[in-house]
């Protein structure tokens, strides 16, 4: 009786452990573009002066973010509510780098170079 104990104990822990399984590279790259790409979206919808050196976001890293959102959630098995705290937190810790950088457009565009190249190679 023990075992079973044990290994219902187990299963019902995967769940929780899976959402802590961290990304890959490549997924992890996901991650931080997708958020990037939210950011910088954001700023230009608002206007933000810095934000018009980059290409236009609304469209095409609006859908990266969708695509990307959606395959991370099938390969790290999350829910949307697991996928978007993981966003959030990528957003955070984005903005938090920039705002404490040296230089926060040298920061943005650390970022946002590869980013718009993963964009370019998407094929979006």
């Amino acid at each position: 009786m023990k075992r079973f104990t044990l290994i219902a104990a187990l299963v019902a822990a995967t769940p929780a452990a899976a959402q802590d399984v961290p990304p890959s590279f490549a997924q992890g790259m996901l991650l931080r573009c997708s958020a990037a790409f939210a950011i910088v979206a954001n700023q230009q919808a608002r206007g933000v002066p810095a934000a018009k050196a980059y290409p236009d976001l609304q469209t095409r890293g609006k859908e990266y973010f969708v695509r990307a959102s959606a395959q991370l959630m099938d390969q790290l098995h999350l829910t949307r509510e697991q996928i978007a705290a993981r966003l959030r937190a990528e957003v955070a810790a984005q903005q938090q780098g920039a705002g404490s950088a040296a230089d926060p457009k040298a920061y943005v565009d650390g970022v946002m170079q590869p980013c718009l190249q993963s964009l370019a190679a998407s094929g979006l």
